[in-house]
């Protein structure tokens, strides 16, 4: 099992970005992350940067079991963002969404609206759900799907990392076998916003590569800016 693999991050119509993003892959076995600090609190970009090294750091190709380690270590990221809440005397909050893949297994979780789409045979098989009010609207019939993206309660999560109750992690994992051709997009909501799902997947099918599926989705994404967008972030697994 091999992985082709794609980072970008950049930080929008913002002044700086809050975003982080990376990966750690060694013979058939990969961990693969994504956080967003949540702008409305200081400190966003020392959150995710926090939650991303936590998860790198503490990764390792051995594991008896992966989803319970990824509840693990998203619970160690949530304590030491705490931790730094008290040193520094303010509030930092950050989501996180993390694929673990080994050899033919795959397990996701996220907390927030970082979200994490899986493709099996060029189709949409899986798409995290959004931590949200947003999401809950939609979910109740109150909006339809794209309009999560422009909704007023878009912004409002209700999981978090950061948070002494509210940060459990949604945990799932592949019921099939993970296969060759099969693929992975991380991305943060400023990256999401922009695009339909559908879109994704016609993106995928259109490229070789990771490289070539994160480009063409960015190409999609510059053509609907503002101006004043979100930071952005995206990480593409195409499995080899």
């Amino acid at each position: 099992m091999q992985y082709d693999v794609y980072e970008f991050t950049n930080q929008g119509g913002r002044s700086y970005n809050e975003d982080a993003v990376g990966h750690a892959v060694k013979d058939d076995h990969g961990i693969f992350v994504v956080a967003d600090g949540l702008g409305g609190h200081a400190l966003g970009e020392v959150a995710s940067a926090c939650v991303v090294d936590t998860m790198l750091e503490g990764w390792s190709e051995t594991c008896d079991d992966r989803p319970a380690w990824l509840e693990g270590i998203i619970e160690e990221s949530n304590k030491k963002i705490l931790d730094i809440q008290k040193e520094r005397d303010t509030v930092l909050k950050s989501t996180v969404v993390s694929l673990a893949v080994d050899g033919e297994n795959a397990c996701w979780a996220h907390v927030g609206d970082s979200r994490l789409y899986f493709f099996h045979k060029d189709e949409i098989a899986f798409v995290t759900e959004d931590h949200s009010v947003a999401f809950k609207k939609y979910k109740a019939g109150e909006i339809t799907r794209a309009q999560i993206a422009t909704d007023d309660d878009q912004s409002s999560l209700l999981r978090t990392l950061g948070n002494e109750e509210r940060h459990s992690p949604q945990c799932e994992k592949s019921e099939d076998p993970i296969v060759p051709g099969d693929a992975f997009l991380l991305c943060s909501d400023g990256a999401w916003e922009h695009f339909q799902d559908e879109e994704a997947a016609i993106d995928l099918i259109k490229s070789e590569t990771a490289k070539e599926w994160g480009e063409r989705l960015l190409m999609r994404m510059m053509d609907r800016f503002s101006g004043d967008n979100d930071n952005l972030t995206l990480l593409t697994v195409i499995i080899k």
